[in-house]
C-alpha cells in the first residue's frame, strides 16, 4: 500500500486514503464470486459491448506486453489475448504477453478459476505502486477500476512510468451521462435497483451501494481528461459510450 496522508472518497464519504485501500479490498473480497454475474445484471449485458469497444481501441498486437491493471477476473485480458493472437495468425510475429494485475487476490483467484488464455499471466499488485519496471510495457489499460484507487493522480503517474515511449494508455470507466434524460433514468436505476440486485444475488447490499456512490464521485469526462494530461500523456481523447454512462479515455506516452 502506498503511504499517503491524503483523504479519498469512499462512496459519498471522505476517508483516510490508507483506510480506503482496506475498505475497497473488503468490498471486492465480498463480491468476487458473483462479480461477473452482477455486471451482466446491472448493465443488461451492455458492459460486454463497452469492453469490446475498449479492446478494439487498444488494438493489441503480436509481441506486445500489455498490462491490464485492476484486471479482476480477466475479462479485458482475454479479449486482448485473443485479438493479439488473431493478428499474429494473419501477419506472424511473436506471442503477446498480457499481465493481469489486481490488488485483490480473491478477484484474481476467481479469474484463474474461470480459465485464461496462453498469453495471460496473473499477479497481485497495487495500481499506485506497480511491480513493473520503467518503460517496459507497450500498452496499459484499466477498466472500471481507477475510481477505486486511493489516489488517482498517483495511479496515472505510475501508468506513465511503466509505458514505453509511444505506449498506449486506455481507461474504461463509468462517467457522466451527457443528456439530462439519460442522467435521470440512470440515477433511478443505479440508486434503487443495483443495491437491491446486490442484496438478492451477492447477499451484499452495502458493497453495491458503495459502487454506485463511487461512480457519482468520479470526475466527469473533461476533468478526468485533464488529470491524464497532467500525468504526462499526450493526444488524450474521450469516447462516450451509451450517452456517457461510460467513457473510454485514450492517450499516448510520448
Amino acid at each position: 500500500m502506498t503511504e499517503t496522508s491524503k483523504t479519498s472518497s469512499f462512496g459519498f464519504r471522505d476517508v483516510d486514503a490508507r483506510e480506503k485501500v482496506r475498505m475497497v479490498r473488503g468490498v471486492f473480497d465480498s463480491v468476487a464470486s458473483s462479480y461477473d454475474l452482477m455486471n451482466d445484471l446491472m448493465s443488461g449485458g451492455v458492459h460486454r459491448l463497452w469492453k469490446d469497444a475498449a479492446a478494439a481501441k487498444l488494438n493489441p498486437r503480436p509481441g506486445e506486453t500489455i498490462l491490464d491493471v485492476a484486471g479482476g477476473t480477466g475479462d479485458m485480458a482475454r479479449r486482448y489475448s485473443r485479438m493479439a493472437r488473431r493478428a499474429q495468425e494473419r501477419r506472424g510475429g511473436t506471442d503477446a504477453s498480457v499481465i493481469v494485475l489486481d490488488y485483490n487476490a480473491e478477484m484474481i483467484l476467481a479469474g484463474v478459476a474461470k480459465g485464461g488464455e496462453p498469453e495471460m499471466v496473473w499477479t497481485v499488485g497495487d495500481a499506485m505502486k506497480l511491480p513493473i519496471p520503467d518503460a517496459s510495457v507497450d500498452a496499459y489499460s484499466i477498466s472500471f477500476g481507477i475510481r477505486n484507487v486511493a489516489d488517482i493522480a498517483v495511479a496515472l503517474k505510475e501508468a506513465r512510468r511503466v509505458l514505453k515511449p509511444g505506449g498506449r494508455f486506455l481507461c474504461l470507466e463509468f462517467s457522466r451521462p451527457t443528456a439530462e434524460a439519460i442522467r435521470t433514468a440512470y440515477d433511478a436505476w443505479s440508486f434503487h435497483a443495483i443495491p437491491r440486485i446486490g442484496q438478492w444475488v451477492a447477499k451484499d447490499r452495502d458493497s453495491y451501494q458503495y459502487l454506485v456512490e463511487s461512480i457519482r464521485r468520479f470526475p466527469d469526462q473533461s476533468t478526468f481528461k485533464e488529470m491524464i494530461e497532467d500525468a504526462g500523456f499526450s493526444r488524450v481523447a474521450v469516447t462516450n459510450l451509451s450517452g456517457g454512462v461510460a467513457a473510454i479515455h485514450f492517450g499516448w506516452a510520448v
